[in-house]
């Protein structure tokens, strides 16, 4: 259901070393995505923003403070459990597309499901339809070397969506492209965002941070401040609506 709050985050810090050298990267995040949201996150280096995204991805764990998806608390879970929610619910972009090179499109979109343990005609259904949310059915037996750039990111989304996240994790998608295949890479998230699927794309790029409903900016460790995104025609705030810091 539309509004329902899938993240968040209550007074997040975390903390990277110890005694004199011990660094404060988040200092009390607040933040709610909810879903159908389309986030953006932006910030200097430094400012929080990919330890945030890790933390969100179950990949780190925060010092202290409440995380919580879908209403449960994350912070508690164990690392098995952390491992099978990120598996089950997200899905990851990442700015360097980590696609095999001699594999093709298609079995490149099918790994994940591998680790889900299903049948090989299934996962070739599930990855066909997957490539052709993202334009790349036409495509789907050609090697990554055989692709340009826009196209290899396009995989790499199909790889990302084959599991049906319930929210989608990008951080720089649109960093090794050039900029029209960054506005072909925009315009597909955005449509998938249209769809249904909730979106947190971390970027430096402000041009590509207009295409998401809400840009989170991050500074010190704190969530800064909040806008809307001039390219997504939304009238609703979501993100970091309550308890920005």
């Amino acid at each position: 259901m539309s509004g329902e709050p899938i993240i968040e985050l209550e007074g997040i810090t975390k903390t990277f070393g110890r005694g004199a050298a011990a660094f404060k990267a988040l200092r009390g995040v607040n933040l709610t995505i909810n879903r159908g949201d389309f986030v953006a996150v932006m910030g200097a280096s430094g400012s929080g923003k990919s330890t945030t995204m890790n933390i969100v991805g179950c990949l780190d764990t925060p010092t202290s403070g409440v995380y919580k998806f879908l209403g449960n608390e994350v912070q508690s879970l164990s690392k098995d459990q952390r491992s099978l929610l990120r598996r089950k619910y997200l899905g990851f972009v990442f700015q360097g597309f980590n696609l095999l090179a001699r594999t093709s499109a298609l079995e490149n979109t099918e790994l994940p499901l591998i680790y889900h343990g299903m049948d090989k005609a299934a996962r070739r259904e599930a990855a066909l339809k997957s490539l052709d949310k993202v334009g790349l059915v036409p495509w789907a037996e050609h090697t990554p070397g055989e692709l340009s750039g826009g196209q290899q990111q396009r995989v790499a989304i199909a790889r990302a969506l084959v599991t049906d996240p319930t929210v989608l994790l990008a951080d720089e998608p649109t960093g090794n492209l050039d900029s029209e295949r960054s506005i072909e890479i925009m315009e597909l998230l955005a449509d998938l965002n249209r769809s249904g699927i909730t979106i947190v794309m971390v970027t430096h790029e402000p041009d590509m941070a207009e295409y998401a409903k809400t840009i989170v900016h991050f500074k010190d460790g704190l969530v800064e401040r909040t806008e809307y995104g001039s390219k997504s025609g939304n009238g609703h705030m979501h993100a970091g609506q309550e308890g920005v810091a």
